[in-house]
């Protein structure tokens, strides 16, 4: 019998493969959170602590995929990029409106844009794969890009992965202060500017978790005509933070296991922490829980700290751990008699103890400082929130001077349904020059202040009176075809230009 010859490429042959820089696009229209919280009599403090301080909202003639194309294109520019190298061009969103193609229309929309520029379009070999699980959409793109360096690439090509989204909720309900819309671009190489990634490091984990987050079509939701609008998900707020914490926190183990770590050695080491963020307090809550996990599958020193935060929260010690290392199966909390029950009600009250300590300084507050005050502006970017914050964190980092060069940084995705992947990133000797391209103050400024009336009109897609038009640079939605005859149809297809 004739076997077959193996010719991937061994472990130790694979080259290094990694992040080079990052571009930021958000929607010049901005919700101020404070004047929210006046129309709508929220509470502002409360706001401000637990969600942040602005978002963005998509205006009239912008989409998904013209922010998309428009982190591509200043991807390019930036970076001085040939287009002709880009041999791999991924799309990660759940905001998609066109079922059939997905980045092939965001390399379209760029490719026009770059002729606008006098340039060279995107490469005709560059492949097109569109990603889709909830915010770990992107993370997906992200890691079949490097793949696709290590092991399929011509040695010049390099990747671009773009995330796009926006995040609606309906009004009254508790995720509508959390919406937002912007894009971010991560270009990625063989031998990276920014930092090395060597997937073979992570940790994964995926769980069908039901009710947490869904987007059902508006035709499957039900029959009696009130499904919601295909942008407004259905979500549980308690159970979905809870599936949040449980996802997340097994990646982690599997990465731990992967790469044998002592857990909590590994974590007070990290120089920089990173994660899915759909508003501030999310991210600050699922880690200092991946702490507290830690200490209990930790060294006797480690379980002595535990146990100092379960004194001051009144708890013994053993029913805390008994908890953590046998934790209840979260699914089965997603029913309607259960769902507003706290799956894990022990290590929830040793947090409160745990926030007041100098641990939780150190090791949660300090890691996740690196661009927090900016991502405070850009409200939930899903897809986009984690790569968002990389962008941010870089470019803080940049600008404030602290060697990283050699030092791990932990990037944490988290989507929905569920699923997360723990990813480090090795930062490189000179990196400070690509993360000074990241113009995330650019991203920032020139915005519009939304009057109440005009931020319900664009909930509706309105054009709201007296809304002055997308800033220069970028792209938009020309038109929408209408036709539908037997001769020629475009019938819901948009046409796009970029708008020098």
């Amino acid at each position: 019998m004739i076997r077959p010859v193996s010719t991937a490429p061994s472990a130790a042959s694979l080259p290094a493969v990694g992040l080079s820089g990052l571009a930021l696009y958000l929607p010049p229209y901005r919700v101020d959170l404070r004047s929210w919280c006046e129309w709508t009599g929220a509470e502002w403090e409360k706001v401000r602590e637990v969600v942040g301080d602005g978002f963005r909202l998509l205006g009239p003639g912008q989409s998904m995929y013209t922010m998309a194309a428009t982190a591509v294109l200043r991807l390019i520019t930036a970076y001085g990029i040939d287009p002709r190298r880009i041999h791999y061009l991924g799309l990660g969103t759940e905001s998609s409106t066109d079922n059939s193609a997905g980045a092939i229309i965001v390399k379209g929309i760029v490719d026009s844009g770059l002729q606008s520029l006098g340039l060279p379009p995107i490469a005709r070999t560059c492949e097109v794969p569109e990603f889709k699980h909830a915010c770990l959409g992107g993370v997906y793109g992200l890691k079949n890009a490097l793949r696709f360096l290590a092991t399929d690439s011509d040695d010049d090509a390099c990747a671009i992965v773009v995330c796009a989204d926006k995040a609606l909720y309906e009004r009254g309900s508790s995720g509508e202060p959390t919406q937002g819309a912007g894009a971010v671009a991560m270009l990625l190489e063989r031998d990276p500017a920014l930092a090395t990634i060597d997937l073979r490091e992570s940790g994964t984990a995926s769980a069908y978790r039901m009710v947490d987050f869904r987007k059902p079509l508006p035709t499957k939701a039900g029959a009696n005509g009130s499904a919601p609008s295909i942008d407004i998900p259905v979500f549980n707020g308690r159970y979905s933070t809870s599936c949040y914490v449980d996802e997340i926190r097994r990646a982690m183990e599997a990465m731990y296991r992967r790469r044998r770590l002592v857990p909590a050695d590994y974590i007070r080491n990290l120089a920089g922490v990173f994660m899915h963020r759909p508003y501030a307090r999310m991210p600050e809550t699922g880690w200092s829980l991946v702490y507290l996990f830690a200490l209990a599958a930790g060294t006797p020193a480690d379980h002595d700290e535990l146990a100092s935060y379960c004194a001051g929260a009144g708890l013994h010690l053993r029913d805390v751990l008994a908890e953590m290392m046998d934790p209840p199966d979260v699914a089965s909390y997603g029913i309607c008699e259960r769902i507003q029950e706290e799956v894990f009600p022990l290590a929830m009250t040793v947090l409160k103890v745990f926030r007041q300590s100098d641990a939780f300084r150190r090791f949660v507050r300090a890691p996740m400082q690196a661009g927090s005050t900016a991502m405070r502006e850009m409200g939930n970017l899903y897809t986009a929130a984690l790569p968002a914050w990389l962008a941010a964190g870089f470019a803080e980092a940049a600008a404030s001077g602290p060697d990283l060069a050699g030092r791990e940084v932990l990037a944490v995705g988290y989507g929905s349904g569920d699923a997360a992947d723990a990813i480090p990133l090795r930062v490189v000797a000179g990196w400070e020059a690509a993360a000074r391209r990241i113009d995330v103050t650019g991203a920032l400024q020139d915005s519009v202040a939304l009057t109440a009336e005009q931020y319900l009109a664009l909930r509706e897609s309105a054009v709201p009176a007296g809304l002055p038009p997308p800033h220069r640079g970028e792209f938009v939605v020309d038109r929408v075809g209408r036709d539908s005859g037997t001769r020629f149809q475009d019938r819901g297809i948009e046409y796009y230009r970029y708008v020098q």
